[in-house]
């Protein structure tokens, strides 16, 4: 079991530059398989979670092939074989239900293995099978997997169950390849929801909307060949980088950061008096979205005038959240952060009591940061969900001492190669196996 060994309490100086989404990846890839033809991904990022989702393609007939270390072939023409599905990496990542609305309109009847993915309490999947019902779509949920029949897709109108992104992906992938018009409602417009819509209509989709909570979508017929698509850069790892600089009051510059998802975020910072400097403002490699590099520089923080918490985009971003919390650890009086999404992760923040910080658990959802406080080192079990693993992460580096992440498997399935790329800004990490 990997470990990151830290020597933290250092001020940091530098440059980080932000790799590109995760999410948006891993909706991109069960994408291709919409297309029976060619896909070029470029900036792909090297991730566990995306290694688990090729390896599901790979083994159902998809041909892949890494024409450097960020560039990603696929050939989605052979015939499928729903029957040789990896079930290891299946059960291993919950973005393998993203194939329900990949495998639509090409796959009459499969089984799919009930995947995993961060501990973060019970996530329904309900969202996503009241969507794909009205397409046309029947999902037996049994014990181990869910049994799909896929009749011949249909257009619908429809209000989302839930506004979860996943099931928003699931649905625009439905409707793409149905006949006729499709409304989706109440769709979710976050980063990786807006990147998947820019991918497909690069392959013939017409998606409009793009971007709002309604989506109309004209069905067509068949995508065609993507020549080259660039993932865009990953909102979330933007605020980890963020987090890092303030948390250790270091005097940073966050480089390619994707500004049209992290405005809010800013604010907040700003209204606490964190210090910034907005430069090389320019659009992605994908001509989407607003990119520019972000300076900051050790400030005197006050806790915000009232609680945080996440909420669906344009809201500040549910994932960001956690990452707010080592920021208030430094910050003057007293802040309620209310993490109302997931059963348990708010659970996860006390672990930062270990390091020093006072952290007051009110209820499974909510909790008491007091600031400022010193982080101290100490040795602590990685919690099993991303953004709390990193969290700890980031604790420890401001913490004097040496400090012992275990189980670095969770941070890695969110972050690429992250030991590596911290050492450039002189954090002392080491990767232990």
């Amino acid at each position: 079991m990997a470990k990151f060994v830290i020597h933290g309490g250092k001020k940091l100086k530098g440059e980080l530059k932000v790799n590109t989404a995760k999410n948006s990846a891993v909706a991109l890839l069960c994408a291709c398989l919409m297309l029976k033809g060619k896909s070029v991904l470029k900036d792909m990022p090297r991730l566990q979670e995306v290694d688990r989702i090729l390896e599901v393609l790979v083994s159902i007939g998809v041909k892949a092939k890494w024409k450097d270390r960020h560039t990603l072939a696929l050939d989605t023409r052979g015939p499928l074989q729903m029957d040789k599905i990896n079930r290891a990496a299946c059960e291993a990542t919950r973005s393998s239900l993203l194939l329900l609305g990949a495998l639509a309109g090409r796959e009459k009847n499969y089984k799919l293995y009930k995947s995993g993915g961060c501990k973060l309490g019970r996530r329904t999947v309900r969202p996503h099978l009241f969507a794909l019902n009205k397409f046309g779509i029947q999902v037996d949920s049994k014990e181990k997997f869910y049994d799909v029949k896929n009749q011949p897709l249909k257009s619908s109108e429809i209000v989302m169950y839930e506004s979860g992104d996943t099931p928003t992906e699931n649905a625009i992938m439905a409707a793409v390849l149905a006949p006729g018009k499709s409304v989706i409602k109440f769709a979710s417009s976050n980063y990786m929801v807006q990147d998947l819509c820019y991918f497909l209509n690069s392959a013939g989709a017409k998606i409009s909307g793009i971007g709002s909570t309604t989506l109309v979508i004209d069905g067509v017929k068949a995508l065609h060949d993507v020549k080259a698509y660039f993932v865009m850069p990953d909102p979330i790892e933007a605020m980890t980088c963020v987090a890092l600089a303030i948390t250790t009051k270091s005097k940073m510059t966050i480089a390619n950061c994707p500004m049209d998802f992290l405005e809010l975020e800013l604010e907040k910072l700003r209204v606490m008096g964190q210090g910034m400097k907005i430069k090389n403002k320019r659009l992605s490699k994908n001509n989407k979205f607003n990119i520019a590099d972000i300076e900051f520089e050790p400030s005197k923080l006050i806790a915000l005038p009232d609680k945080i918490y996440g909420r669906p985009f344009p809201g500040l971003n549910i994932d960001n959240l956690p990452l707010f919390v080592p920021i208030l650890t430094q910050a003057k009086g007293r802040t309620l952060v209310h993490d109302w999404v997931y059963e348990n992760r708010a659970i996860y923040y006390t672990e930062l009591q270990r390091l020093g910080a006072k952290i007051t658990l009110l209820d499974p959802h909510r909790v008491f940061v007091e600031g400022p406080t010193k982080f101290s080192p100490a040795e602590i079990m990685c919690p099993p969900a991303i953004r709390p693993a990193v969290v700890v992460l980031i604790g420890m580096i401001a913490a004097k001492g040496r400090s012992v992440l275990r189980n670095a498997y969770t941070i890695e399935r969110g972050y690429e190669d992250l030991a590596q790329r911290l050492k450039k800004v002189g954090v002392k990490i080491e990767r232990v196996e």
